[in-house]
């Protein structure tokens, strides 16, 4: 098969380039604005584009022409503080690469929902696919995930489409990578390195799901080679709370309201302390719990890592300053949410890490 994956050297994507050279005789192509360096991105035939520029529609109908499926993981985290540019990436961006799909005739257009699409759902039970896609308010991730299941909603009928919606997706080469976009300069990650976290903020509905990206990468792989259609929940047990953080990293959880954990975040990104806005403790709170049936049932897809091996591996990255030759994963001190950048006056959340 001719895979194109667009997004082809964040997180998700490095796994799905080492499962798709692991899992078949395909010809893969990858897309991204800086292309990357190292072994991991080898065997790739690379196109450089940026996807939220004015050509990028007649870039990519050129690059997808003959594909039989592309993959769209393109996503921008950051600059947290610069809403236009997540707009242009998120949302332009994935106009351009579903336009560009229909354009090329592709066979099959597979992306990148997430948890984040779903409404406030419940915590103590598993939610299915057709818990409301409606998004979390308050959270502009939640709302540009939404924004782009509208859009693959109105080429179903000239495509096959498939959208993945995981938990939280860790491996340990995205170390560096999460430590920046999520925690900023100013984090004690070294703290990991003992394996210990000493305090953990504690709430009721701090009961949040993971999966490692190879696991991902996997589901990515059989929706790609199958025939199924529409969105499937990816998620590994267990449930990750706040009690079980505290045992793997010997602290202890000390019980915060809501109210505050939506302050303290507020208060913290407008003084450009840390990367995270607000909308990430709300959709935090508010994510349903997701049920993978469908998945199992219908792509054959299991978690070969649980979700505390998952975080655990996570951390052992973050601590070991783990990374790739890629741009979004890079370890280069001077990158936006490394202290390197934030001595040279670029403050967190500012500034465009990929």
């Amino acid at each position: 098969m001719r895979i194109v994956v667009v997004g082809a050297t964040g997180n998700v994507g490095t796994a799905l380039l080492r499962r798709l050279r692991a899992g078949g005789d395909h010809h893969i192509a990858g897309v991204a604005r800086r292309l990357p360096e190292g072994p991991e991105y080898s065997g790739v035939q690379w196109h450089s584009c940026d996807i939220g520029a004015a050509d990028a529609p007649e870039t990519l109908t050129g690059v997808f022409r003959g594909a039989d499926a592309v993959v769209h993981l393109a996503w921008q985290i950051q600059p947290s503080h610069d809403r236009a540019a997540l707009r242009r990436t998120n949302v332009n961006g994935s106009r351009a690469v579903i336009d560009a799909a229909v354009a090329a005739g592709v066979g099959a257009l597979v992306a990148a929902s997430s948890v984040g699409v779903y409404a406030r759902g419940p915590k103590d039970r598993l939610a299915g696919e057709d818990w409301p896609a409606t998004g979390v308010s308050g959270s502009t991730y939640s709302r540009d995930k939404v924004a782009l299941e509208g859009m693959l909603d109105a080429v179903e009928g000239r495509l096959r489409v498939v959208r993945l919606r995981p938990g939280l997706t860790f491996q340990r080469d995205a170390g560096t990578e999460i430590a920046r976009y999520f925690l900023g300069p100013l984090a004690p990650v070294g703290l990991l390195r003992f394996g210990r976290l000493p305090l953990i903020p504690d709430n009721p509905r701090l009961r949040l799901q993971a999966v490692h990206a190879d696991d991902v990468a996997d589901a990515y792989a059989r929706a790609i080679t199958s025939e199924v259609r529409g969105p499937f929940n990816i998620a590994a047990e267990p449930i990750l709370t706040p009690k079980l953080a505290a045992e793997l990293f010997h602290g202890r959880t000390v019980s915060v309201p809501p109210g505050v954990l939506r302050a303290g975040a507020r208060a913290t990104w407008r003084l450009r302390l840390q990367p995270v806005d607000p909308g990430w403790v709300r959709l935090a709170l508010a994510a349903p719990l997701m049920a993978t049936t469908r998945a199992t049932m219908e792509l054959g897809w299991r978690p070969a890592v649980d979700a505390t091996e998952a975080l655990r591996e996570l951390a052992g990255g973050m601590a070991a300053r783990a990374h790739t030759g890629s741009p979004p994963l890079s370890d280069n001190p001077r990158s936006p949410g490394r202290l390197g950048a934030l001595l040279r006056g670029r403050l967190p959340g500012t500034g465009n890490p990929y």
